[in-house]
């Protein structure tokens, strides 16, 4: 169904009209009532899903900026799709994650600290979360402004969705790759998990494009992992050659970019890319936190 800026909800028959093609009710024609009802009934459900595919479509015209059909990347979005059900076991240290009740106990410590970490930071105005996945830390943001959240697989989206709902809290939600290019410029910018999935040589390429996310001043923050092994799963093989064999509980295997940086490393790129006042720290075992500001571009 097109985009609409101005209709009757589908369900309800409220006249609404959207601020603009990025939000989600004028591709649903529900009004923002009903999309915080796509949770409990099974039509709002399914015209949101294909709302955002709709949009997700239209976000990047055909032959502007990087797919991921474009970088080969395939593999990545494969895999995300398809642990979407089990990936959340990750974090809660269940089932194949479980490593025993020292490691466990620091590993909730650990990710207690990143939120902790992230809540703290003093961001606020539009902000966008790229690769967020099932949404871990998408109501921590937001909480802090008008959030977008962008992943180039659906089904994780449907549970950042679930998630945002059972917080109360709403959010622009897009089938859009990471590496597409912005559409905007905004106040802040993050991602959990993504900077280990970018290749060596196209770290400088991809923070360049964050660069370009955001307003003079704006911040760019971030959660990564640290090569620590207990954080996987108990049956994958150590990473090697910045790659990893990725298994799920089904026996199905991936192969997937994983890159551990080393804070020294993030934080020289970051300052090449044209951002100041760059922090890279970690935890401890686990994730690498880090935050940058945007220079104003006639500063570097």
């Amino acid at each position: 169904m097109p985009f609409r800026s101005s209709f009757d909800c589908l369900w309800c028959g409220t006249a609404y009209v959207a601020r603009g093609t990025d939000e989600i009710e004028g591709w649903a024609q529900l009004c923002p009532d009903c999309v915080a009802k796509a949770g409990e009934n099974g039509f709002l459900r399914f015209r949101l899903r294909d709302a955002i595919t709709e949009r997700g479509r239209a976000a990047v015209p055909a032959g502007v900026g990087a797919t991921t059909a474009d970088v080969g990347d395939d593999e990545l979005v494969a895999y995300y799709e398809a642990r979407a059900p089990e990936y959340d076991d990750w974090y809660l240290r269940r089932g194949r994650y479980e490593r025993g009740p020292i490691h466990d106990a620091a590993w909730n410590a650990e990710l207690d600290a990143a939120g902790r970490w992230l809540d703290g930071l003093p961001i606020s105005g539009q902000i966008v979360e790229l690769a967020a996945g099932t949404g871990w830390w998408s109501p921590l943001l937001a909480a802090k402004g008008e959030l977008s959240i962008y992943d180039a697989a659906e089904a994780p989206l449907d549970r950042a969705r679930d998630r945002l709902l059972a917080h109360g809290l709403r959010a622009h939600i897009h089938t859009r790759d990471a590496w597409a290019e912005p559409d905007r410029q905004v106040d802040a910018l993050f991602a959990g998990f993504w900077l280990s999935h970018v290749e060596r040589d196209r770290l400088g390429a991809f923070l360049a494009l964050a660069r370009r996310w955001l307003r003079d001043g704006g911040t760019f923050a971030f959660i990564d992992s640290l090569p620590d092994a207990q954080s996987g799963a108990a049956d994958h093989e150590p990473p090697a050659a910045d790659r990893s064999i990725r298994k799920l509980d089904d026996g199905r295997e991936f192969e997937i970019v994983k890159v551990y940086y080393s804070p020294a490393e993030l934080e020289a790129a970051l300052l090449e890319a044209g951002f100041a006042s760059v922090e890279v720290t970690s935890t401890g075992r686990f994730f690498l936190l880090g935050r940058a500001t945007a220079q104003a571009r006639n500063s570097f």
